[in-house]
């Protein structure tokens, strides 16, 4: 009987702990399945806000707050932005203090919580950059897509779409550059988004499944008039832009792509955002598999989207070795083994998708270069 009862007790004990390891594996990949559009990552920290002066701001000091350029501030119900971090402003040992640039929408005051984000601008191109815009609907695989079209002279289209934790308001960084250069722009949700619809599960599936969502976008812009299209996309964006250049139904129409920090590996990526939960590594495998049996993905299609033997279009790549959720070596493994196609403008001390906010001048001298040709 002590046999019995001792081998019943260790048959309970491992169902126990296979149970605590699928549901551990069920949280830990939650950070990427389920990272809301608009909110912090979890590699983004909270900053504390300090103190407030005319221009000038004082936050936590961190790795964060200390970075270069340009920064949307975040709190809740408060969006700021901030610049240059002022080293000659008096401070304490535990804070940093920046240049507040201006408040674009509800207050900030001392003890407020705070994140970074590579946003700039909230609202829509109207009434935050003073642009002309319409708002349109895009006729996805799941139902309405709502977007932003901003019209220019030539017969070659942008299309942005933006990544993880940012929303459709994030390529507003950059539509200032390309309406000057007289780009139509059509910039989109995609299922999940404010607006859109929402996937079947109800889950991310780092772009293995929303680039659907860009090919309808690109099918919209060619029944409205357009030539060609240059895909621009941010992470998971840039995931889906490389999908849709292989596998769109109109893909010959597409005559480029711009990749902000790519998520060439979204295994790699969902390692990163498990991680940054304080998982520990040796579950890190579940979360994976967990990914796998929630979402249907097996394998990882977007490397072989990436493949650079099937890529035909140019590239030009923004990443740095400061991208703590997308590996930087993949894109400068990609650039070097298409140095014909692909160009690699490497950015440093900047975080994943923030790759313009670290020098705006310096990213949109890059697209002009690049576009130049393609317009």
């Amino acid at each position: 009987m002590r046999t019995v009862k001792a081998a019943a007790a260790a048959v309970t004990v491992a169902i126990a702990a296979g149970a605590a390891g699928v549901a551990a594996g069920r949280f830990a990949s939650d950070a990427a399945l389920k990272a809301p559009p608009g909110r912090p990552l979890p590699t983004e920290p909270r900053l504390t806000v300090h103190s407030l002066a005319a221009g000038r701001i004082a936050l936590t000091r961190d790795l964060a707050s200390q970075r270069p350029g340009t920064y949307g501030l975040t709190g809740d119900g408060s969006h700021a932005v901030v610049g240059p971090v002022l080293d000659s402003a008096p401070h304490t040992a535990d804070t940093v203090v920046r240049r507040l640039e201006r408040v674009t929408h509800g207050t900030l005051e001392p003890g407020d919580k705070v994140w970074l984000t590579p946003a700039l601008y909230t609202g829509d191109p109207r009434t935050a950059l003073g642009l002309d815009h319409t708002d349109v609907e895009v006729s996805g695989e799941l139902g309405t897509l709502p977007a932003w079209f901003l019209p220019g002279a030539r017969d070659t289209w942008v299309i942005t779409v933006h990544g993880l934790g940012t929303t459709r308001e994030h390529p507003m960084n950059v539509m200032g550059f390309l309406q000057r250069h007289h780009f139509p722009v059509l910039d989109i949700a995609y299922r999940g988004d404010p607006g859109a619809p929402r996937s079947p599960d109800g889950l991310n599936h780092l772009g293995e499944t929303e680039w659907r969502d860009v090919d309808a976008a690109i099918r919209h812009a060619v029944r409205a008039g357009a030539e060609r299209v240059v895909l621009h996309g941010w992470s998971t964006g840039a995931a889906m832009a490389l999908h849709a250049a292989a596998h769109s139904t109109v893909r010959e129409r597409v005559s480029g792509l711009v990749l902000d920090s790519p998520v060439l590996s979204w295994e790699a990526t969902l390692r990163a955002l498990a991680a940054a939960r304080r998982t520990p590594g040796a579950l890190l495998p579940l979360a994976v598999r967990a990914a796998q049996g929630r979402t249907g993905v097996h394998g990882d299609r977007t490397q072989k989207a990436a493949d650079p033997e099937h890529l035909k279009v140019p590239v030009l790549i923004f990443h740095g070795p400061d991208d703590t959720i997308a590996p930087w070596c993949l894109s400068r493994r990609l650039a070097e083994r298409r140095a014909n196609l692909v160009s690699l403008h490497t950015v440093e001390n900047a975080p994943h998708g923030a790759m313009w906010n670290a020098d705006p001048e310096a990213y949109e001298e890059a697209m002009r270069r690049f576009l130049t040709p393609l317009m």
